[in-house]
């Protein structure tokens, strides 16, 4: 299957696992993705993930996390940056989620990041998406 953003499809497979209320999700592998998937593990939005070679591109297995009463930890995923139109922001202008309550996540010259690294380094970048 040939995907133009992987970014997307990997959101769009974890929100439809967690609505699923899965364990597990496979989702096709992207150096990318796995730096995504870096941050949502030590942030908490995830139990944990691995990489499976499949023999092709490989597969990063994402072990979903739920609270006790069984909802989703990760309650909203969005795509900001697409393909089609990049969202670049300033070290000033990095955006807050919920007012703090989620995160952003950047891809800035100094790899890929939290809104909360970014202002730390002051530096700013691209806009990947919104987890909260």
């Amino acid at each position: 299957m040939n995907l133009t953003d992987p970014i997307s499809n990997a959101l769009t497979i974890i929100r439809n696992g967690s609505m699923a209320k899965k364990i597990k999700v496979d989702i096709p592998f992207s150096k990318m993705t796995e730096e995504i998937f870096n941050i949502l593990k030590r942030e908490k939005y995830i139990k944990d993930f691995k990489f499976i070679d499949d023999k092709k591109q490989g597969v990063l297995r994402v072990y979903l996390k739920y609270t006790r009463n069984e909802e989703p930890v990760i309650k909203g995923l969005a795509r900001i940056s697409k393909p089609s139109l990049r969202i670049y922001v300033k070290k000033d202008k990095i955006p807050k989620v919920f007012g703090g309550l989620g995160i952003a996540i950047l891809s800035s010259s100094r790899g890929i990041v939290t809104d909360t690294q970014a202002r730390e380094m002051q530096a700013g970048g691209e806009v990947l998406c919104y987890v909260w």
